[in-house]
C-alpha cells in the first residue's frame, strides 16, 4: 500500500512534448559556423553541416525564452559571459539523448558474467548516461547477478546535460517503454503510476539507490569521479568527437580501470585505431591492452 501511494506522488508534467516552431528567427551561416565553433570548444561535439535545421529548431527555444530574434545576439550575449548558467542550457540543448532500457543487450550479460566472482564492491561507471535508462540497466544487471552483494555495489552515472541527468535521477518513464522489459524486472524495479501518474512508472527506491549522479564534461580539466571501476560504459558518445578528442578521454580513462576491467563502446565505435592504450576483447567490448586476460577474436 506504502508503495502505491509513492507512485501516485510523483508528477507528469515533463513528458509533454513542445509544438513544432515557426521560421521567425535569423540564423546565418555565419551564426551556423560559430554555432559549431561554440559547442566544440565547450563539449567536444562536432557538429556536421547537415545539423543546421536540428540547431535552428533546439536554439529557438533559447532566443524566444531571452526574447531575441538574431542568433548571432544570442551568441554575442554567450561570449560575453562565459561564466554565465545559459551556457549550460546551450550545450543541453545541443546534446543528443538517444537511449533505451538494456540498448546494445549483448553487453550486459559480458557484464555480468564479470563481476559474478569478482572480490570486494563492484563499482561500474555509466559516462554518458543520458535519461537514465543505461545506469539503471547496468544497477538491474548486477543486482540480478551479485544478490544481496548488491547493495554494495555502486553505479556511477554522469553526462553533460544537465536536464537529462535530472530526468534520469527522477527515475520516471513512459510505461510503454518499461513494457519492454522482461514482466520479472518489471515486477522487481519499478513501481506503476496510479490516478494522474497512470501512463509512468518509476524506478524503485532500492535500485535507485544503487546509482549516484552527477554532472560530468569529458572535455572538463578534472572529472568528478574516483577509480578504480570493474567496468567503464562509454557509448555511443565517442561519435560526436574527433579522433583527437576521442584519443585524449581513451587515455583519461585508462587509469580508471581495474587492471582486467571493460570499457564497453557503442555499435558505431571503434577504438583500435585510436589508442594503443586499450585492444578489443569482444564485439565492442575493450580491455587495458596491458591486461593479461585472453582476447576472443569476436
Amino acid at each position: 500500500m506504502k508503495a502505491s501511494r509513492e507512485a501516485s506522488s510523483f508528477s507528469a508534467d515533463s513528458w509533454g512534448s513542445g509544438s513544432s516552431l515557426e521560421r521567425d528567427l535569423v540564423l546565418t551561416q555565419e551564426d551556423f559556423a560559430r554555432i559549431r565553433q561554440l559547442i566544440y570548444q565547450r563539449a567536444g561535439i562536432v557538429l556536421a553541416e547537415h545539423k543546421r535545421e536540428m540547431v535552428y529548431s533546439r536554439l529557438a527555444k533559447r532566443l524566444r525564452h531571452h526574447g531575441l530574434t538574431r542568433f548571432s545576439d544570442y551568441l554575442s550575449r554567450l561570449e560575453r559571459q562565459p561564466e554565465a548558467r545559459e551556457w549550460e542550457a546551450f550545450t543541453n540543448a545541443l546534446t543528443t539523448n538517444l537511449t533505451a532500457f538494456f540498448r546494445e543487450a549483448h553487453h550486459f550479460p559480458l557484464l555480468a558474467d564479470h563481476v559474478r566472482s569478482r572480490p570486494g564492491p563492484v563499482r561500474v561507471w555509466s559516462a554518458a548516461a543520458s535519461t537514465g535508462e543505461e545506469p539503471y540497466s547496468i544497477a538491474m544487471t548486477l543486482s540480478e547477478v551479485l544478490g544481496s552483494c548488491a547493495a554494495d555495489a555502486e553505479v556511477v552515472a554522469t553526462d553533460i546535460d544537465t536536464e537529462a541527468l535530472a530526468r534520469a535521477e527522477a527515475g520516471i518513464y513512459p510505461l510503454e517503454q518499461v513494457h519492454k522489459l522482461e514482466a520479472e524486472r518489471m515486477r522487481r524495479f519499478f513501481q506503476r503510476g496510479t490516478g494522474r501518474q497512470a501512463g509512468l512508472a518509476r524506478v524503485r527506491p532500492e535500485l535507485r539507490a544503487m546509482v549516484a549522479f552527477s554532472p560530468l564534461n569529458l572535455l572538463a580539466p578534472s572529472w568528478p569521479v574516483n577509480g578504480p571501476f570493474d567496468a567503464i560504459f562509454c557509448r555511443n558518445v565517442m561519435i560526436y568527437f574527433d579522433k583527437a578528442t576521442q584519443a585524449k578521454i581513451l587515455e583519461r580513462f585508462a587509469p580508471l580501470l581495474k587492471p582486467d576491467g571493460l570499457l564497453f563502446a557503442g555499435h558505431s565505435e571503434n577504438f583500435s585505431y585510436i589508442t594503443r592504450t586499450f585492444r578489443l576483447r569482444g564485439q565492442t567490448v575493450y580491455t587495458l591492452a596491458s591486461s593479461s586476460t585472453p582476447a576472443s577474436g569476436r
